[in-house]
């Protein structure tokens, strides 16, 4: 088992994540898409680290009461240790602290993990986007967490 911090993102870690992006998924955010989330105020961010070494993150934009996840990475040296589970306990705790009702997201169709992890929290899918990805125009599967 690793010993993985769970922090804010800070401005130093745009290169890391960044690079994790570009890892993870066919239609990445540039580095200056991250650099505007950190002056976002609908925005919260957190970093999973490894020995001072980046290995994830993840993100949130909150609205009044809702929260809606823009994303989730983890390197891929570092899938399938509970590195995700605990990025998104994060976000879920940092949406209780802000009195947030209800989270919501989209993921691939294809991504049956993430759909996986988001279920285990309570996520249930709600409706689908045709179309939604502009890389391949497969469908994203809109979940929501109601009374988080």
């Amino acid at each position: 088992m690793y010993d993985i911090e769970i922090c804010p993102l800070s401005e130093d870690c745009i290169d890391e994540i960044f690079h994790i992006t570009l890892l993870s998924f066919s239609t990445a955010w540039s580095i200056d898409s991250f650099n505007n989330e950190l002056d976002n105020k609908f925005a919260r961010y957190v970093v999973a680290k490894c020995n001072d070494k980046i290995i994830g993150y993840g993100g949130m934009w909150i609205i009044i009461d809702e929260a809606h996840i823009t994303n989730i990475a983890v390197h891929p040296e570092f899938r399938r240790t509970g590195v995700a589970t605990l990025i998104l306990e994060h976000l879920v705790n940092i949406c209780k602290l802000e009195s947030v009702i209800s989270m919501t997201l989209e993921v691939r169709n294809s991504n049956t993990v993430a759909q996986n992890l988001y279920r285990k929290f309570g996520f249930i899918s709600e409706g689908i986007r045709i179309k939604y990805y502009a890389d391949n125009k497969e469908d994203a599967i809109i979940m929501w967490k109601h009374n988080v």
